[in-house]
């Protein structure tokens, strides 16, 4: 089952039939007892065959905050430590320790929807997509459901010094979500693979894959840790990390195509624009 917002009703689909919700509020639906059963009951008479449109989608983001959690894959790992400029220690530290990296990412503003641009900042000069599996929390610090996502990331500025992580991280179209959220009758499968594609005009320029199983973390502890002394009212969305790292010679140019594949979960596109500059 999967809900997605638009800019006039909620969506949901079981894959074979599309219902209309309506103009349903979007933070009281991810918060509905029995989500899942109650939008089954909502595809009884809804037509068959039909398809949701991707050209209107808004992110799947309401009132809820995108946090990230950073070096939960070994490739991740291993890449922070070679842009770091003090050789990146700090990042071998984090991936052995028990308490997990988790930064803020964005607030609904600065999320920008399946097929709406992403952007390089002006002073990067190596820039990346980071390819996500996003899990979707409620307020109880509930798993509820998964997005796809894109943690567009500036590397040579947070390997100048791992202080400038926000500077890094946190900027305007620096964070894709979508094109909806899936919920599962049960927690998604190990297996689950996680593919990323860059396209510069008709030419594939990189592509790689990695898995939900070489998370080293449990997305549970992941997010207890997430939700100690932190209050989520309307719920959370939490990136889990990448484990596909472009080579070093590689940064996103104005016109890149990203597209981020997530078996199940959903398909996520984005074009990419580079900041003038000043």
């Amino acid at each position: 089952m999967w809900i997605y917002r638009t800019a006039t009703t909620v969506i949901a689909s079981d894959g074979s039939r599309v219902a209309d919700l309506g103009d349903v509020d979007w933070d009281e639906l991810l918060h509905r007892p029995g989500l899942r059963a109650w939008l089954v009951e909502q595809m009884i008479g809804a037509p068959t065959g039909a398809a949701v449109g991707d050209d209107n989608l808004l992110a799947p983001v309401g009132r809820q905050e995108v946090w990230c959690a950073g070096v939960t894959y070994y490739r991740s790992r291993a890449a922070r430590m070679e842009e770091s400029a003090d050789g990146g220690d700090v990042y071998d530290r984090v991936y052995e320790a028990e308490r997990p990296e988790l930064f803020f990412k964005a607030t609904a503003p600065r999320v920008v929807a399946h097929r709406q641009p992403i952007r390089v900042r002006r002073d990067s000069t190596w820039s990346v997509p980071e390819a996500e599996l996003v899990l979707v929390i409620d307020a109880d610090a509930n798993i509820i459901g998964y997005t796809v996502g894109n943690d567009v990331s500036a590397r040579d500025i947070e390997g100048a010094n791992p202080l400038y992580l926000p500077q890094a991280k946190v900027y305007d179209q620096a964070c894709a979500v979508g094109p909806g959220i899936y919920l599962p009758e049960e927690a998604l499968a190990d297996d689950t693979t996680i593919r990323l594609r860059i396209s510069r005009g008709d030419t594939v320029v990189f592509e790689g894959e990695s898995s939900v199983a070489q998370i080293k973390r449990p997305f549970e502890s992941l997010v207890e840790y997430l939700y100690r002394d932190n209050s989520f009212p309307a719920g959370c969305l939490l990136m889990t990390g990448t484990g596909i790292i472009p080579p070093d010679d590689f940064s996103l140019e104005d016109g890149d195509m990203v597209r981020i594949d997530i078996d199940q979960v959903g398909r996520l596109e984005n074009p990419v624009v580079k900041a003038s500059g000043e």
